[in-house]
């Protein structure tokens, strides 16, 4: 009994301290990437912010690119339980979207505000390839949600990964340009993107001449 809690420890602390240092690394990311911009920052630079060493960091990452995806993959694993608790709203799928959206700029104003807020002005936001079982959880939210509509007659029945992948689309491109601006305008952003989702162009504002 003595000799297998020996062996425990140390397995136990070696697991904390891969906790940790994965931490210190996203953290320290997030700082970097805030204050020189995607483009300009580098792994030096990061590890330079954790105090940990080179061979340290590759254990966890291997560039730039993976600590970026490994942020993102955090935001949306953060964002999917929201989306869930408006589908259990019971608001309707317009209510659903409205909310849905709004929920998701004003997360993303407050991740840029949080590690972003330096990003260089005007610097493109930086999308990942692929698709992480997170950002599955995210788009399989949305998808539930437009079937339940569906389902219920309160919905438009059309392909519903078409939907799912139209509405994602829309929402992070209109939110990539919304972050670009000074001064972040949520609301503005969120009401333009809901109503090219509900209603298309033909829904938006006529400017009389």
């Amino acid at each position: 009994m003595a000799s297998a809690e020996i062996a425990y420890l140390p397995v136990g602390k070696r697991e904390q301290t891969k906790v940790q240092n994965r931490l210190a690394i996203l953290d320290a990311a997030r700082e970097v990437f805030g204050e020189l911009g995607y483009e300009q920052a580098t792994v030096r630079d990061i590890i330079r912010r954790t105090g940990l060493a080179a061979g340290t960091f590759y254990n966890y990452y291997r560039s730039k690119e993976e600590v970026f995806a490994a942020l993102a993959d955090d935001g949306a694993r953060r964002f999917a339980p929201i989306l869930k608790a408006l589908r259990g709203k019971g608001i309707g799928f317009d209510g659903f979207v409205r909310e849905a959206i709004v929920a998701y700029f004003e997360f993303m104003a407050d991740e840029h505000n949080t590690w972003a807020a330096r990003r260089p002005e005007g610097e493109p936001q930086v999308h990942i390839q692929g698709e992480t079982p997170e950002m599955a959880a995210v788009f399989a939210e949305v998808k539930d949600a437009i079937e339940d509509a569906i389902a219920e007659g309160r919905g438009p029945a059309a392909d519903t990964e078409y939907m799912a992948a139209a509405c994602i689309a829309i929402a992070r491109e209109v939110c990539d340009r919304m972050l670009a601006r000074r001064p972040i305008d949520t609301a503005t952003a969120a009401e333009f993107a809901v109503q090219m989702i509900l209603n298309g162009i033909k829904g938006l504002p006529r400017t009389t001449i």
